[in-house]
């Protein structure tokens, strides 16, 4: 049975994550003292309504809240709070080393995919445009490069067709990351290193580009429909916006389909594909920003 009593540091940018996780921390008899975020670039839009901002004000109670002015600044703070243990999930920076390292445990993430497939900073759009039936979760430990460090606990969610945002999987991915979490402890409790991860089956889930922005309505309506559910979980950094599509003679956002004909079908769109037709259900103006979380559960 893992130690109990363990002090701990969450380092997340995503208010959800820190208001269910320190709760279970609790409950299973360590002290989260501090949640490490991190300060958002002037100018770059605050995520979309899907969930509060992560501040003082929405954060956990009896917890600090520190806010990092840059990844230089996360050691200093981390070796203020004289953490047993850092745990991250859902941050953006590459954390330094030796900033990992201050930790006695060392420091662990939450990474959404079945690693070694998809690292990187978008691994479920990368899941939904690779077809894949499920998404992944793995707990593993940090190390100086990205999503490559020993893996200690992993399991699978199953994917729907009616994913298209952080609310809608969130629930799920959140229930099965905390119920790995006593193996976890476990095995850090006991000193076990992890799991190295294989090299065959590695795949990098990076931005999406140019190539990806475009609907053609010439491809399969799951090819299509997939493209779409992808686009719904990148995020703000991402350099090109999409998914692309022309509506009545403008360009526009592609926002949500459908494979069947919706139960409310006022104002969806028909479109035949190549192999049938798919529903346009939601969509907005191109010139509208993309304002998608930048700090969804990914990897730091």
């Amino acid at each position: 049975m893992a130690e109990r009593g363990w002090r701990i540091v969450l380092i997340t940018t995503v208010q959800p994550v820190a208001a269910n996780l320190v709760p279970v921390l609790r409950e299973l008899g360590h002290d989260p003292v501090a949640i490490i975020s991190a300060r958002r670039p002037a100018g770059r839009a605050r995520p979309r309504g899907d969930f509060p901002e992560l501040s003082d004000s929405s954060a956990p109670p009896g917890v600090d809240v520190l806010i990092a002015r840059d990844k230089w600044s996360m050691e200093p703070l981390l070796r203020a709070c004289q953490p047993d243990l850092a745990m991250c999930w859902g941050f953006s920076w590459r954390i330094p080393l030796a900033a990992l390292e201050v930790p006695r445990l060392g420091s662990i993430n939450q990474h959404p995919a079945l690693l070694p497939r998809h690292r990187g900073p978008i691994p479920i759009s990368w899941a939904i445009r690779n077809g894949d039936a499920e998404y992944g979760v793995t707990w593993h430990r940090m190390d100086a490069d990205l999503d490559t460090g020993r893996i200690l606990a992993q399991t699978t969610v199953p994917m729907s067709d009616d994913d298209f945002d952080y609310l809608t999987i969130g629930p799920r991915l959140l229930r099965a990351a905390f119920e790995l979490l006593p193996r976890v402890f476990d095995r850090l409790a006991s000193g076990d290193a992890g799991d190295p991860q294989p090299t065959e089956g590695a795949t990098w889930a990076g931005h999406f580009g140019e190539d990806y922005a475009t609907i053609d309505w010439r491809q399969s309506a799951r090819a299509i429909h997939n493209q779409v559910r992808a686009w719904a979980f990148v995020t703000s950094t991402n350099p090109v916006p999409g998914p692309i599509a022309e509506l009545d003679g403008t360009q526009v956002r592609i926002t949500r389909t459908s494979l069947v004909q919706p139960m409310e079908p006022e104002g969806a769109i028909r479109i035949e594909t190549a192999d049938g037709p798919i529903w346009v259900v939601a969509w907005e103006p191109l010139d509208e920003p993309v304002d998608t979380p930048s700090a969804a559960p990914s990897s730091s």
